[in-house]
């Protein structure tokens, strides 16, 4: 029986997006960039770069929708190393009108206004209600939501309280950062679930997605969070979507207004 409380969804931002005939809008999540360590971040980076090379043409706009980091803060004036081929993409992405929005996940939710303020991007820190077209879709990391992980859900509690995140940034960054990343580190998924062995009444971010959807439609429902990219109906209107990561599958969405897909880039993934 679905009875845990169900977070607001009623009095979400709303994003609206006229989509043209012949472009898309792309997304993804769960790029993990810092993980498991440099060498293997910076080739997924090049390889995040050559996926965003392939779709420009087509992008209407991309929604990147959470934990594109492995972990980030924001300090007054200082942000963690690295990642600069990566936000220049997306820099040169908004200068050319393309828009950027950018999802707060687990392990990046202490994203403030850098990305905003450097590259043009707009930042969202919970789900939003996207409309496009004559479609209405529920776009969040999905991260809280659902049934169970409750010491998760204490957890995020206090990292999103603005006086743990003052507290924080009095730890110097040398100290706060290494810290950070070796919690980061344990929490991460580090193997994968076989697509065919997930139980849709397992799945949270299904169950949530059902018990929404029967008090207000959506067309479609986007999470990250998971790590498996999936696409489950849930009535003949309605289907719950998860984007997966890039640490395995490297998988993203295409939605053209109409239809949303799953689709990867250099994988064999199928």
């Amino acid at each position: 029986m679905l009875n845990w409380p169900l977070k607001e969804a009623f009095f979400m931002q709303t994003l609206t997006i006229d989509l043209d005939q012949n472009k898309k809008i792309f997304f993804a999540s769960d790029f993990h960039l810092g993980a498991p360590n440099k060498e293997g971040s910076r080739s997924r980076e090049k390889k995040i770069i050559r996926w965003l090379e392939t779709i420009e043409k087509e992008a209407a706009a991309i929604l990147l929708v959470g934990d594109l980091f492995d972990f980030w803060f924001e300090y007054d004036h200082v942000v963690p190393k690295g990642f600069v081929r990566f936000l220049n993409r997306l820099a040169e992405f908004s200068d050319k009108g393309i828009p950027i929005y950018i999802f707060h996940g687990n392990h990046d939710m202490w994203m403030f206004d850098y990305l905003e303020s450097e590259i043009g991007a707009t930042v969202f820190s919970d789900p939003i209600h996207l409309k496009v077209n004559d479609k209405v879709l529920f776009v969040g990391h999905g991260d809280g939501l659902g049934p169970g992980d409750y010491t998760f859900k204490a957890l995020r509690k206090v990292f999103r309280n603005k006086i743990a995140q003052s507290l924080f940034k009095w730890i110097h960054p040398d100290i706060g950062v290494g810290l950070a990343n070796k919690w980061s580190s344990r929490s991460r998924i580090n193997h994968t679930i076989e697509i065919q062995e997930i139980n849709r009444e397992n799945e949270w971010l299904f169950l949530y997605s059902k018990k929404l959807e029967a008090d207000q439609h959506f067309d479609y429902y986007v999470f990250g969070h998971r790590h498996l990219p999936l696409t489950l109906d849930i009535s003949k209107e309605s289907t719950y979507i998860n984007l997966g990561e890039w640490l395995n599958f490297n998988s993203f969405g295409v939605f053209d207004g109409t239809d949303f897909r799953i689709d990867y880039f250099e994988s064999d993934s199928n």
